[in-house]
Formats: structure tokens, C-alpha cells, sequence
């Protein structure tokens, strides 16, 4: 491919990818091919489905349904770091922004918690898989996070992995420095915790500060809204005992 040429156009599916296989297109899918990008028949774009990497597909001929035919492989599949994000819903379009930003953050799953502050306190699973898929598309991901259903906080408390850290963003914490409380931690599989809007009940801070596998940060000398907070504690996450080292 020339340097001038545009990249292919990424697209997620469910199906599994293989040379040679078929794979009939949705109708969303179908309309943003032909109509939205206005492909042709042999024109070339890239899928992946979060398990087998990235191929090479082409568009058959035929108006409807939309169908490709998959070439071969250009990437293989990859990980990336062991962070489940914990996160009390936000309305709708922060909790759009939280989902995609999470997902280009590398995290392997997404679970919603629900405190005695939250609100909303239901969370629409389909919509939170759509904007995942939709950074993953845009940004080259090749994995796509695992949704969980909401849970509420004690009961996440009393099912946790003991093996798996938590780190608990507590805007009282007085840690000073969220570097240096990461960078003395060992690497493993991690949890992060990002409250609501209205912080944690102090009953619910009590239960958090007394579980030996908690680990509370600050970030920071400023309150943050939960978005902001939710890329501040990835990001830290990722430098220090991430995928960004």
C-alpha cells in the first residue's frame, strides 16, 4: 500500500476469521459499508472480533446483504494489561466517554458498581458494548473488555479475588504521591475503583479501608469528576505496573 492511500477501514464481528471464510455483514454494518464509506465489490477492510487478531477482508459483489470474504491475517491477536475498572454509572454521555476512554486504556473488563451515591442506578449493557466496540474500531484495539452486569459494592467486596489488588481512588486519601503507593506494589492482576459523583458513603469507605487486598491512592490535590478521574487512574495505572513500561 502506497503512502498517499487511506488505511482499511476497521469493522468488529462475532464470527470467527479464518482464510477463505464467508461472513454475511448486519444491516448497520452493510449501510455503513456501501453507503457511508461507499465501498465496491473487492475493495479492502480489516476485522477483527477480539479473539483471533486483525485480517485483511474484501466486499463481494451483491447489493444486499453486504457479505465479505476474509483474506489472510496482518495481525495477530494480543493482550494487554490485567485491569478490571470498577466504576459507578454515570449518566448517559459520561458514561459513554468513561467506556470508550477505558477501552483505549487497554482495561480487560468493565464492571459497574452500584454505592449508596450512585446515579443512575442501571446501566445499559448493549450501549456500554457498542462504544467499546467503537473505540476499539477507531483505534486500532485488537481486544475488547469483558462486560460485567452491575453489582453492588458490598456484594463485589465479598466476592473478590483476593489475589487481584485493588486500588481505591479516595479523594480523602492522604497518600501523596499515587506513583510512588503503585510503584511499591508488585505486578499481578489489578483492579481500579472510581466512585460516583457524590463520593463513597463512609460506611462503604470503612468496608473498602479494611479489605487487606485494598490499596488507596490519591489523585491528587484537586476533586475530580469521575470521567476525569476514571483516564487520571488508568493512565497511572499503566505507567506503573501496566503495559506502558
Amino acid at each position: 500500500m502506497s503512502g498517499n492511500q487511506p488505511k482499511p477501514q476497521r469493522l468488529c464481528v462475532a464470527d470467527d476469521l479464518a482464510p477463505g471464510a464467508t461472513l454475511a455483514c448486519n444491516a448497520g454494518q452493510g449501510h455503513y459499508l456501501r453507503h457511508v464509506l461507499r465501498l465496491s465489490a473487492g475493495d479492502t477492510v480489516l476485522l477483527f472480533n477480539g479473539r483471533q487478531g486483525e485480517w485483511r477482508a474484501e466486499l463481494l459483489p451483491g447489493k444486499a446483504p453486504a457479505a465479505l470474504i476474509v483474506r489472510e491475517q496482518v495481525r495477530p491477536q494480543t493482550g494487554g494489561p490485567d485491569i478490571d475498572y470498577l466504576f459507578a454509572p454515570l449518566k448517559r454521555a459520561r458514561l459513554d466517554y468513561v467506556v470508550q476512554k477505558a477501552t483505549e486504556m487497554g482495561v480487560a473488563r468493565l464492571r459497574p458498581v452500584l454505592t449508596r451515591h450512585t446515579t443512575p442506578d442501571r446501566v445499559n449493557l448493549a450501549r456500554m458494548r457498542a462504544n467499546a466496540v467503537e473505540a476499539a474500531e477507531q483505534c486500532g484495539i485488537l481486544r475488547l473488555p469483558e462486560l460485567h452486569a452491575p453489582e453492588r459494592l458490598q456484594s463485589v467486596i465479598a466476592g473478590w479475588d483476593i489475589v487481584r489488588t485493588l486500588i481505591f481512588c479516595d479523594e480523602a486519601s492522604r497518600a501523596g504521591d499515587p506513583l510512588a503507593s503503585l510503584g511499591a506494589l508488585s505486578r499481578g492482576p489489578l483492579g481500579v475503583l472510581v466512585g460516583p459523583e457524590g463520593g463513597f458513603a463512609a460506611d462503604e469507605r470503612e468496608l473498602l479501608l479494611r479489605q487487606p487486598f485494598v490499596v488507596p491512592i490519591s489523585l491528587g490535590p484537586r476533586i475530580l469528576r469521575a470521567d476525569t478521574a476514571a483516564v487520571a487512574a488508568l493512565a497511572l495505572l499503566n505507567a506503573a505496573l501496566g503495559d506502558w513500561r
